[in-house]
């Protein structure tokens, strides 16, 4: 395995920690949870980075990635449920549309990376993921779920054109 799948699989051993703080939402168990959380999204970055500079791009990578990001955005989505942050419906969306893709993905001949709709998504999520957990004023309470269903419109969106086929052009 190369440095940047390592770093990858690296992102799963946050999950745990995400968890277990989000069991107990203390105002200091959100920021050190927000920052486990930020550090595993940054990393998500740094692999890919590394990947295309050191030429390491492989199809594990292809496969662990998209994977690791989908655990990394359901674990804490399942907890926020739980705390009664956000409906479980939206996330029940957000579930089916990665295990739709996965599902697709597995019956393709080779697997492609993310395109820029894949990317949004994932910004998207990381940025809802992030204000939901911080414990912030209530004040924040309507911008945090806005940024929840923007992710969640971004996910039906990237979904749909991940699997519908595009169009063929004129010539």
């Amino acid at each position: 395995m190369n440095i940047p799948n390592t770093i990858t699989f690296s992102r799963i051993l946050g999950i745990p920690f995400i968890l277990y703080l989000l069991q107990n939402p203390t105002a200091q168990s959100r920021w050190i949870c927000l920052g486990i959380f930020l550090v595993c999204a940054l990393t998500d970055w740094l692999d890919g980075y590394l990947a295309r500079k050191l030429n390491q791009i492989t199809d594990l990578g292809k496969f662990l990635d998209p994977l690791v990001d989908k655990l990394l955005v359901l674990a804490p989505l399942l907890s926020l449920i739980e705390l009664r942050q956000i409906p479980a419906w939206g996330v029940f969306v957000i579930l089916g549309r990665e295990l739709t893709v996965a599902g697709w993905r597995v019956n393709q001949t080779s697997i492609s990376g993310a395109n820029i709709w894949g990317k949004l998504k994932t910004v998207s999520q990381i940025i809802a993921i992030s204000l939901l957990i911080a414990p912030l004023s209530a004040n924040w309470q309507v911008p945090s779920l806005a940024a929840f269903w923007v992710s969640v419109a971004l996910t039906i969106i990237s979904g749909a054109i991940y699997l519908l086929p595009s169009k063929p052009t004129r010539e």
